[in-house]
C-alpha cells in the first residue's frame, strides 16, 4: 500500500472519530446578520406602516426559524465546540427570539389597527443599533474577541435606551380614559421592549464567551 493511500485511510478514520468542528462563529455572525436586517425591516415600517414591510418581517422569522433549527442540530451533533456549549444555545435561542418580538410587533399592529407612533420608531431604531453592535461582535469572535466586549457593551446600551423609552411612553400613554386604546398600545410597546431584552440576553453571552476565551 502506497504512503499516500495509506495516510488517506488514517486521515478519514481520524475524521470519524474526531469529526471536523463546525464554524460556530460563522454560523452565530450569519445569524446575527439575518437579525439585524429585520430589525432594519422594522424601523422601515415604523416609518412607514407600509403592510409590504410587514410582510418581509413575516417572512424573516420563517427564514429566521430555518436558521435556529440548523444551528441548533449542528450545536446537537457536533463533537465539540470552539466555545462553551451552553452559550452557544443562548445566543442561538435568544437571537431567534428578537426576530420573533419584531414579527409579533407588527403582527398585532395590523390585527388591532394601530400605526406606528414615535415611540415605536424610536425603540425600533435602537433595536436596530443594538443588533447592529451584535453582528459586529460576534463577527469578531474568531480573529479579535477582546475587542468584541465593546460590542456587547453597545448593545447593552442600547437595550437601556428602549427600557427608558419604553417608560416614556407608557407615561405619556396612561393619560385620559381610551382605556382600550391603552391597553392595546401598550400590547406593541411590551414586545418592542422584549425584543430590547432579548439583545441585551445576547449581548451578556457575547461577553461571557469574551471573559472566556481571553
Amino acid at each position: 500500500m502506497s504512503d499516500e493511500k495509506r495516510q488517506s485511510i488514517v486521515g478519514r478514520l481520524f475524521e470519524r472519530v474526531f469529526p471536523k468542528m463546525p464554524d460556530f462563529f460563522s454560523l452565530l455572525a450569519e445569524q446575527c446578520q439575518n437579525v439585524a436586517q429585520t430589525a432594519g425591516r422594522l424601523v422601515e415600517f415604523m416609518e412607514s406602516g407600509d403592510p409590504a414591510v410587514g410582510h418581509c418581517i413575516r417572512q424573516d422569522e420563517h427564514d429566521a426559524d430555518r436558521i435556529k433549527i440548523r444551528n441548533l442540530h449542528t450545536l446537537n451533533e457536533a463533537f465539540s465546540t470552539p466555545i462553551d456549549r451552553e452559550d452557544i444555545y443562548r445566543a442561538i435561542v435568544d437571537l431567534d427570539e428578537i426576530v420573533n418580538y419584531c414579527k409579533s410587533t407588527v403582527s398585532e399592529m395590523e390585527v388591532l389597527g394601530l400605526a406606528p407612533d414615535k415611540h415605536c420608531l424610536e425603540m425600533a431604531m435602537h433595536i436596530k443599533l443594538g443588533t447592529d453592535a451584535l453582528v459586529q461582535g460576534y463577527s469578531r469572535l474568531a480573529k479579535n474577541p477582546q475587542a468584541a466586549a465593546a460590542d456587547a457593551d453597545t448593545a447593552r446600551k442600547a437595550e437601556r435606551r428602549v427600557e427608558k423609552n419604553y417608560r416614556r411612553a407608557i407615561a405619556e400613554l396612561f393619560v385620559g380614559d381610551d382605556y382600550i386604546h391603552m391597553f392595546k398600545r401598550r400590547e406593541i410597546y411590551r414586545h418592542l421592549s422584549n425584543a430590547a431584552d432579548r439583545m441585551a440576553n445576547c449581548a451578556n453571552t457575547l461577553h461571557d464567551i469574551v471573559v472566556k476565551m481571553c
